[in-house]
């Protein structure tokens, strides 16, 4: 963080070496994300929901992408893709995945993972209502990460979408969402001289009770 008169970094807002407090206050780990989130809002250039989400396929290979984060629940962090995609697919397989919030402007990030479950289907169609008509009829036309001829083919899928179903597309059966479940999250904020703020809450399993650590930089 910059000084604005000095310009030199201040420590985040927070208590002493063994409390949370400031930024960091609540005993719900999804609350503090929230209200991190919102604050990103009005103060990050461009999508602030944007959060890289990691996954594994069926060899072990990682994978890492951006994709935007649609809600933070009591229970989990919800996104939305395609079910057929190179993610999705690893997340069938798995059940697991793992994601990072990281804002430039407050210089702080959230990092999660878990368990992975599909988003209901009422919430999914609520979603999927709410996009743009363009967002919609894309979802219909996009094999996602399937190889794509050209460019010129997709436009021309799009134009065919959208003599078929028109104004009002339904959500595709192959379309929905996900929601990642933590059984660990860690709050981040950047510290004078890298001695940065960590807390990491843990639980054995969802029902279970948090416990939080404060770790090293």
């Amino acid at each position: 963080m910059q000084d604005a008169v000095h310009g030199q970094r201040q420590a985040p807002e927070t208590a002493g070496a063994d409390t949370r407090a400031g930024i960091f206050a609540g005993d719900d780990p999804f609350a503090i994300a929230r209200a991190w989130l919102a604050e990103a809002e009005r103060k990050e250039i461009n999508d602030a929901n944007a959060m890289a989400l990691a996954t594994v396929d069926a060899q072990g290979m990682p994978n890492t992408r951006m994709v935007l984060l649609k809600a933070i629940e009591d229970g989990g962090f919800v996104f939305y893709t395609n079910h057929a995609s190179a993610k999705a697919s690893e997340i069938e397989a798995t059940a697991k995945a793992a994601l990072v919030l990281h804002w430039k402007s407050l210089r702080r990030q959230v990092r999660a993972r878990g368990i992975v479950e599909r988003v209901e289907d009422d919430k999914a169609d609520a979603y999927f209502a709410s996009r743009s008509l363009q967002s919609r009829l894309g979802a219909w036309a996009s094999r996602q990460s399937q190889p794509l001829k050209s460019r010129a083919s997709l436009m021309a899928e799009v134009a065919r979408q959208t003599v078929k179903h028109g104004t009002s597309p339904p959500r595709p059966p192959f379309w929905g969402g996900y929601r990642i479940v933590p059984l660990e999250m860690e709050f981040w904020a950047d510290g004078a001289f890298r001695l940065h703020d960590r807390f990491r809450w843990h639980r054995p399993d969802r029902a279970g009770k948090w416990a939080v650590n404060r770790l090293y930089p």
